[in-house]
């Protein structure tokens, strides 16, 4: 089995240039399989988009509190039962319903025009340097912003706090981000304290009417940790792409509708590589014979690239449709800012391809050493005016 010789928990496989070939070699040898992972320890992969359907939207059977992502260790990770990502229904319920109307598809669309904003003057204030680091100058900033809107984060600390959540999520290693983590939790906690007493109109208000303080702080960085990343990785694998292939840069320039363009981009990156689920009963999957308190991983370009539901999954179709991509999951997880992070990646590369010809690269891109969100650490390049 090609899975005794590849790890696909070891972030240097997806960087390789074949990695979606091997993929396909690996799924043609079963859709769900053993997987003894150097990294990980023993794990059943799911790699058709048919199972991992199957996984991800039964809550009943997968439970999500032993853990929603690897590298986290053994055991119960901290904060589980007690925020959105490791809790099953109902107490998910609980933590994600008071905040469902701020990313909801009617909320991104009032945002919209902030949003572009947004967008068109960091483009404008980039495009006069010579260089600039597309995952730091353009994927980071507009998520961050919007986020500090809807968290109703005050004037005078966003700058402090964009600077704590870019080490939190750009850091150079692990301990400095969590570091970053470490100094952003007490600024929430205030926060929190302060929304108690005097509640406003955000997320923050919304979370501290009827949760504990400790469960407002997880659910808020679990929040911006999910606003952020999926956004800053999708964009900068995405342009890359779009980089290294010239004719779908120049279908975004009214050839290709932007929401279909949109929803390939995040199927063809599938930056969150994994969702991990651990079986609550004794169960049967494509055959396989899964215990309780067996791991299960959904891996998301697997399920995004299975020829048995998309045509040519290796062709980047910026007009692809259907497209019924998992990037932002399914079920009770469904990623509950998946409008508002396609509202942002929509009009990122809208305004992208209005005001820029040519992304030129001045140095090879550096891939990040993760699993959770698989993207660039950095990727330099030059934009030239249209």
């Amino acid at each position: 089995m090609l899975l005794d010789t590849y790890d696909l928990t070891d972030a240097g496989f997806w960087a390789r240039d074949d990695a979606y070939t091997i993929l396909d070699e690996i799924r043609g040898e079963g859709a769900v399989q053993r997987h003894e992972s150097g990294q990980e320890g023993p794990l059943w992969a799911v790699l058709t988009h048919r199972e991992s359907l199957a996984v991800l939207g039964d809550a009943k059977t997968y439970s999500s509190q032993g853990g929603s992502l690897l590298g986290t260790g053994y055991g119960p990770p901290a904060g589980a039962g007690r925020m959105m990502a490791l809790s099953d229904p109902p107490k998910h319920r609980a933590y994600r319903d008071p905040v469902m109307p701020f990313f909801s598809a009617r909320r991104a669309n009032v945002l919209e025009e902030r949003i572009r904003d947004l967008t068109e003057g960091v483009i404008e204030r980039l495009l006069v340097r010579e260089k600039i680091d597309f995952v730091k100058d353009i994927g980071a900033v507009v998520p961050l912003t919007v986020m500090c809107d809807l968290m109703g984060i005050p004037d005078e600390d966003r700058d402090e706090i964009v600077a704590m959540c870019d080490q939190a999520f750009l850091g150079r290693n692990p301990a400095e981000r969590r570091a970053a983590h470490q100094r952003l939790l007490p600024y929430l906690l205030q926060l929190a304290m302060e929304r108690k007493a005097a509640p406003g109109d955000d997320v923050i208000s919304a979370l501290a009417a009827d949760l504990e303080l400790d469960e407002v702080v997880l659910n808020c960085d679990n929040i911006i940790v999910g606003g952020i990343q999926t956004v800053r990785h999708t964009a900068a694998m995405a342009m890359l792409s779009l980089v290294r292939n010239t004719d779908a840069w120049r279908e975004l320039d009214g050839k290709a509708d932007p929401k279909l363009a949109t929803e390939e981009l995040l199927r063809w990156t599938s930056v969150g590589l994994h969702v991990l689920r651990t079986a609550k009963t004794d169960t049967e999957l494509a055959g396989q014979r899964i215990k309780a308190g067996d791991r299960v991983v959904v891996w998301t370009p697997g399920a995004n690239r299975d020829t048995a539901v998309f045509d040519e999954p290796h062709r980047l179709d910026l007009n692809r449709h259907p497209n019924r991509h998992i990037a932002f999951g399914w079920g009770e997880h469904y990623c509950i800012g998946g409008p508002l992070a396609r509202t942002e990646l929509r009009v990122l590369f809208t305004e992208l391809s209005r005001l820029v010809a040519e992304v030129e690269p001045l140095g090879e891109p550096e891939y990040n050493s993760s699993i959770i969100n698989f993207g660039l650490d950095s990727f330099p390049v030059r934009l030239h005016r249209r």
